[in-house]
């Protein structure tokens, strides 16, 4: 079986709702590690997820401080790395990605989905980079201190990055810390194509070619990211899949037409 890479999950966050301690055996969410390992994985991205602040309302004093939240999340994956450490392990480099596949270990990587825990603080990315996370989904479906997210509203749409996000950006790059542009505005991803002399990536979008959404992607966007050496997670979706509103089924052969199209658009220039 081909190994392969999966950019996005929010099982840490199925997690912690779940009172587990790690995600060893978790049936009921996204990946856990015994599919992980079924499934010949290469490499699994865990995201940290911000939750929407209507969760935080209907939670209630029950939800914690952001920074607690990520503090808790981050707990769950540890625990889960040092229980199935034959299994899985930490990866924060190419070198560690290539020491655990000889290990036969499947490489964790660690992202923050929604830049708004930053909170403006650059001190903030060196500290998350520190603890490592290794990519930022810039925006989540709310604006927040990177720029602006996806919108059904052209105007909207067009606004880009704001000062601080340009700054933050860059700063990522120095770091080493990838930049992800799924759920980001088309005026943010045009800024985010002028920022970055590198690759940058799309951990979770699909193509706006055959399916109109706001959170896919043009052909040219895909061939923007293609030309920086950047790379597209394809997105199981129903609602990124087809332009049928209605549609709630998520199937192998909608999955792979929007590869297909990803392929012919953006190309191929490295496979596991």
């Amino acid at each position: 079986m081909t190994p392969y890479v999966d950019m996005h999950c929010d099982t840490l966050m199925q997690a912690w709702l779940k009172h587990k301690k790690d995600i060893d055996h978790f049936p009921k969410a996204m990946v856990d590690v015994e599919r992980l390992e079924q499934g010949n994985s290469l490499a699994q991205f865990f995201a940290v997820f911000m939750p929407p602040v209507t969760l935080k309302k209907y939670m209630g004093p029950f939800f914690p401080k952001d920074d607690v939240y990520i503090d808790k999340l981050l707990k769950i994956f540890e625990t889960t790395m040092q229980e199935h450490s034959d299994t899985i392990a930490p990866c924060r480099t190419y070198s560690e990605l290539e020491s655990n596949r000889s290990a036969k270990r499947i490489s964790a990587i660690l992202t923050l989905e929604d830049g708004r825990a930053v909170d403006s603080k650059m001190e903030k990315l060196d500290d998350y980079f520190n603890r490592g996370i290794r990519l930022i989904s810039l925006t989540w479906n709310q604006p927040n201190c990177f720029g602006n997210p996806n919108s059904s509203d052209p105007e909207l749409m067009q606004k880009g990055l704001t000062e601080f996000g340009k700054d933050a950006v860059k700063h990522m790059q120095e770091l080493g810390m990838l930049v992800d542009v799924s759920h980001l505005s088309d005026g943010g991803f045009n800024d985010v194509a002028e920022l970055c002399s590198g690759p940058f990536v799309a951990s979770h979008s699909n193509c706006r070619a055959l399916s109109f959404h706001s959170r896919n992607m043009t052909d040219d966007m895909i061939r923007t990211l293609a030309s920086h050496g950047g790379v597209m997670g394809v997105n199981f979706g129903p609602q990124f899949l087809t332009d049928d509103p209605k549609s709630k089924e998520s199937t192998i052969p909608l999955i792979a037409a929007q590869l297909r199209h990803m392929i012919d658009v953006g190309g191929v220039e490295w496979a596991v």
